[in-house]
């Protein structure tokens, strides 16, 4: 069973007053792992280590920072064992997906230290002759990193790296459902050499988290995470006026028209729906299906939902392993109850099964509604909702009918239906033929309340800068 302490200014620090947090596998439900809860006293004690150390990181050229952070990378793939097994035990994913996942961290990392010379200002005229504007990017200080449970490796470097290449320290708090994975990457930090308060990473209930994100030294608060805990970030950054990144919830519409590739639309949405047991913000929530192809897409469906094998991945080579506890398998199987009630037909799974692990079936729903709570919520579990459509104009209204706005797809053959869909969807990311996959040098960034601001690509990297107005009269 993992021990670990946290991670403050390159130190794992053992303290005698903390409270210990249980972790639990959730396929097996066994204590895997104990952390230390920090304390108020530490907490604030690594934010003051990550200003005073942001204060020489930042003086750094990039290139510096950019070295950096590609032996970070090498590290990150060199544990990806110690960082895979860490993870697969406390989120139930399967080794081979948990060391992938570490190995796309490393990948990230090096992208955005590819950044280092291109970090860009302006140069912009002036209304004076004799006078020279100069736009230039800066850092913001110390960015609180807000990590969710579902991809805590990968996310927890998307967001620290372009925080470091641009010239800022993090604090940054792992989900509490998987930390054990977190401290496996605070070691690699020491193996990379990565100065000390330039990564803090600290376990935390939501009280002492509070006291880090309204920290006045903290510029920044950026957060993978449901709506409610989105709101939550926006009173903390009211404090002190510090700026919020919030990557919050989706409802990714699938609409399938009439000449799609319905083969391929099956295979790939069932996939989407069942990869990380749903657990996934851009996950296919709702499928909008043409009514001339709607019988014969149904029963594709079902044949490749009903092929799906969920179990724990660590002793068997299933598809699907389990939701990450309890409270979301009860909540999820609850939404499915008050959709059958309220009229949907349910084609299959939609029971909770026997003996230990919190296990969900591939369920799917025919016969529902766009109002129904199943079409509106995000169920961030393996249930697809099904409803059907008469025309494109009427796919386009139901898809954008939603509070959401994160990601999009769209299967057809027809370049000018799916220039119409693409650009016309109120949603942050559109994908034709094919399903979410967030590339690196994209742009992740949800529309309406799916959150603010973005990860990846050039934008991505930008959003932890600040802009600096520079008058040269001479």
């Amino acid at each position: 069973m993992r021990i670990d302490q946290n991670f403050v200014n390159n130190e794992f620090v053992v303290s005698s007053q903390a409270q210990t947090l249980p972790v639990y596998n959730p396929a097996t439900e066994e204590l895997v792992g104990q952390v230390q809860l920090a304390t108020a006293e530490e907490a604030i004690e690594a934010v003051q280590f990550a200003a005073a150390a942001q204060k020489h990181w930042r003086k750094l050229t990039s290139v510096e920072r950019a070295g950096y952070m590609h032996r970070l990378a090498d590290a990150l793939v060199a544990r990806k064992q110690l960082i895979g097994q860490a993870l697969a035990d406390e989120s139930g994913k399967s080794l081979e997906d948990a060391c992938n996942e570490a190995v796309y961290a490393g990948d990230i990392t090096r992208y955005h230290a590819e950044w280092a010379r291109r970090i860009e200002g302006e140069i912009v005229p002036s209304d004076t002759p004799d006078e020279t504007l100069l736009l230039q990017r800066e850092p913001i200080g110390v960015i609180a990193c807000l990590i969710p449970f579902n991809y805590p490796v990968y996310t927890l470097l998307r967001k620290i790296a372009p925080a470091l290449i641009t010239g800022n320290t993090v604090v940054v708090r792992p989900s509490n459902n998987t930390p054990g994975s977190a401290f496996e990457i605070a070691q690699a930090v020491l193996e990379a050499g990565i100065p000390a308060g330039v990564i803090n990473i600290l376990t935390m209930d939501h009280a002492i988290a509070e006291q880090v994100c309204t920290h006045p030294a903290v510029g920044m608060i950026t957060l993978t995470g449901s709506v409610g805990a989105g709101r939550k970030v926006l009173e903390y950054s009211q404090v002190n006026i510090c700026k919020s990144s919030l990557e919050l919830g989706g409802k990714s519409p699938a609409i399938v028209e009439a000449d799609a590739d319905l083969e391929k639309a099956a295979r790939e949405i069932v996939a989407s729906k069942t990869t990380n047991c749903g657990q996934l913000c851009t996950a296919i929530e709702r499928v909008y299906v043409h009514e001339a192809v709607y019988e014969r897409f149904v029963e594709l469906l079902r044949t490749h939902m009903s092929a799906r094998q969920y179990g724990d991945r660590s002793v068997e080579p299933g598809d699907m392993g389990p939701l990450i506890n309890e409270s979301s398998r009860l909540n999820i199987h609850q939404m499915v109850e008050r959709a059958i009630d309220d009229g949907a037909k349910l084609e299959m799974g939609g029971f909770i099964p026997e003996g230990p692990g919190h296990f969900y079936p591939p369920t799917m729903l025919t016969n529902c509604r766009q109002e129904m709570e199943i079409v509106q919520e995000e169920i961030f579990g393996p249930v697809l909702p099904v409803l059907k459509y008469s025309d494109a104009d009427q796919a386009l209204q139901l898809a954008n009918d939603h509070q959401f706005g994160l990601a999009s797809v769209v299967y057809t053959e027809n370049y000018r239906t799916a220039m119409k869909l693409a650009n016309n969807i109120e949603a942050g990311e559109v994908y034709v033929n094919r399903t979410p996959a967030d590339p690196y040098q994209g742009y992740h960034a949800g529309w309406k309340r799916s959150g603010l601001g973005g990860d990846d690509g050039k934008h991505g990297m930008l959003d932890y800068t600040q802009t600096r107005l520079v008058v040269l009269n001479y």
